[in-house]
């Protein structure tokens, strides 16, 4: 089966159930046809999104199953993780909500690995708690790195704005030490690639932030940009991978400079996601780049603050869906174009290409 025939198999985490993570995953399928789109697995517990659906008055029917290979194309599957009552909190993170929140996203993330499910969407969790309760990463970053031994990148896309940050959930003050020439290059390299890949930009232009106020202001105001980034945006370059830079954080995201490019490398989280979330939070998508599997989520928290009132706006989960949806296809077709491509090709007496086998690759 063709990529754009594959109904996508999405795998959907529940975050912090005491946040509103049940309630924008049933807002965002809601609508009766969007099992026509994508086959949704949930991992979840039905008496819990049962209650949780009564709060909202939402009409949703759940297809319980004991494991995500039995999800039928056609419902709104639920792997029921917890068959025993859950005691609901709404507004504040409890020991429950948490160790649930774990347990949902390993059960997903397993899923993902065994083939059970095609992408995975993840809603928001309270990664204070769950460190507290065992969980060893400062967010689903680290998580998914371990678990797929290999090193991706925090993105946070939308059609018009796309950013990657160099350094994750790490100290303001242990910025400047976790950066290097070598790392820079490394992710540029991957974003690039991602942005081939996942976004189908032939050419991408990627500008690059410098750490300091004024992107160093030459020296006067710190050395990183001289001695890192600069030489690694150069030797990128000049090796043909179209990196620009390091400009000035503060000035870049005015709508004239920022839309000029294809994506940007911030250095660190709040420099790159305060104004991501300032110009499109609402339909923001984080995405982990570089990785084997394809996983997105919405750019906003648990919203402890909004839990139980039916405040919650759906619009990054959807966002993150269809997200996740796009991307599976565009890195399928792109798969496909490049096996294609390569494939080693003969022409014979009569003038018609045939393909070569693989020992006559010589």
């Amino acid at each position: 089966m063709s990529a754009k025939q594959h109904k996508i198999r999405v795998g959907i985490s529940i975050g912090d159930f005491n946040g509103i993570g049940p309630e924008i995953i049933m807002k965002a399928l809601k609508d009766k046809s969007i099992t026509d789109f994508f086959t949704p697995v949930i991992f979840g517990s039905g008496k819990l999104f049962t209650y949780q659906k009564n709060i909202f008055k939402l009409q949703q029917t759940f297809n319980y199953i004991n494991e995500a290979s039995h999800a039928q194309s056609d419902k709104i599957n639920m792997v029921n993780l917890w068959k025993d009552n859950v005691n609901v909190d709404l507004g504040k993170p409890t020991e429950e909500s948490t160790k649930m929140a774990i347990e949902s996203l390993e059960a997903a993330t397993n899923a993902l690995m065994n083939g059970e499910v095609d992408v995975l969407v993840t809603a928001p969790i309270n990664k204070d708690e769950m460190l507290k309760q065992g969980f060893k990463h400062a967010g689903h970053t680290g998580y998914l790195e371990e678990k797929f031994n290999k090193k991706g990148l925090m993105f946070l896309v939308t059609d018009d704005l796309k950013v990657a940050v160099s350094t994750h959930h790490i100290p303001v003050s242990k910025i400047a030490e976790n950066i290097s020439k070598e790392k820079i290059k490394k992710q540029i390299k991957l974003l690039n690639q991602c942005l081939i890949e996942d976004f189908c930009i032939q050419k991408p232009k990627i500008a690059v932030l410098g750490l300091n106020p004024h992107a160093g202001d030459g020296g006067a105001i710190g050395k990183e940009e001289i001695e890192i980034i600069e030489p690694a945006i150069r030797e990128l370059f000049d090796n043909g991978v179209l990196a620009f830079g390091p400009f000035p954080a503060d000035s870049f995201f005015q709508p004239e400079k920022y839309r000029s490019f294809d994506a940007v490398l911030a250095m660190y989280h709040d420099q790159g996601l305060a104004p991501f979330k300032t110009l499109a939070y609402e339909e923001g998508v984080n995405y982990t780049a570089g990785m084997p599997f394809i996983r997105t989520s919405p750019d906003h928290g648990v919203a402890y603050d909004i839990a139980g009132q039916n405040l919650a706006d759906e619009r990054s989960f959807s966002e993150a869906i269809f997200a996740a949806i796009k991307i599976f296809k565009n890195r399928q077709e792109y798969n496909d174009l490049m096996t294609n491509r390569l494939r080693p090709r003969k022409v014979a007496a009569n003038g018609v290409d045939e393909d070569l086998p693989e020992d006559e690759n010589h």
